[in-house]
């Protein structure tokens, strides 16, 4: 059976957060979806980091982009795990779950990325398995404006109306949106705009069962991976 959500960073709860044994974790839970983050290195590489530092996740310390590739390899980022290429990640991912890429751009922090990111997914043969998201929705307009083709999504706080004319606009397919914003009228505009919303994040088990009950089509993004397993199991 494969169960309806995100994986959010893989499986965090149990493994160090968006490295290939997390995602592998999610992949033997049969998730069907993993959701990522990239960042890029001071040599234009694409990884899969949160933070736009090491600080947190690694034995190292500063800004991933003053990291060439090579350099960042030889950080611990948990149980020995290293940071893993979008490449890696895509690669495990073929076949077996859809890959929600958000990309962690702001302003200009990293120039190019966009295309590394289009690059990677084609040459990984990922197309129809990804979708882009990101907070920052003119790194989602450019990436409209270099693909008619990539799917796209944007993240947002709270549930706003504003949304929608930029969603038309470069023809978003998904929404991802903190779950305490989650409003009958939202849920309903983005039927009606064929946009599929995904709440995030959702770790205790009374808000699982809330958000099936109540928007049962409606996608987690989750840290609790056993947690949703088990409550789609149960239902």
């Amino acid at each position: 059976m494969t169960i309806p959500g995100l994986a959010h960073r893989g499986y965090p709860k149990r493994y160090p957060e968006n490295t290939m044994v997390s995602f592998q974790a999610a992949l033997d839970l049969s998730f069907s979806h993993l959701e990522l983050d990239v960042q890029l290195t001071q040599d234009g590489v694409p990884v899969v980091i949160h933070d736009t530092t090491v600080n947190r996740t690694t034995n190292g310390k500063g800004k991933v982009i003053d990291y060439t590739f090579e350099e960042l390899r030889k950080l611990d980022a948990g149980g020995g795990q290293q940071i893993p290429t979008l490449e890696e990640v895509l690669t495990l991912a073929k076949g077996k779950a859809l890959v929600d890429i958000e990309l962690k751009q702001s302003g200009d922090l990293y120039p190019g990325l966009e295309q590394k990111v289009l690059d990677t997914i084609a040459s990984c043969g990922m197309q129809n398995e990804v979708f882009v998201t990101s907070f920052d929705h003119y790194s989602i307009i450019k990436m409209r404006e270099l693909s008619a083709e990539v799917d796209l999504g944007l993240v947002i706080y709270g549930a706003t109306p504003s949304l929608f004319p930029l969603a038309e606009q470069i023809r978003a397919r998904y929404v991802s949106v903190k779950s305490i914003y989650l409003n009958d009228e939202f849920v309903q505009r983005c039927g009606e705009q064929g946009i599929q919303i995904i709440a995030w994040t959702i770790d205790d088990e009374e808000g699982m069962k809330e958000l099936r009950s109540r928007y049962p089509h409606i996608w987690i993004c989750t840290n609790e991976l056993e947690k949703w397993k088990q409550c789609v199991e149960q239902a």
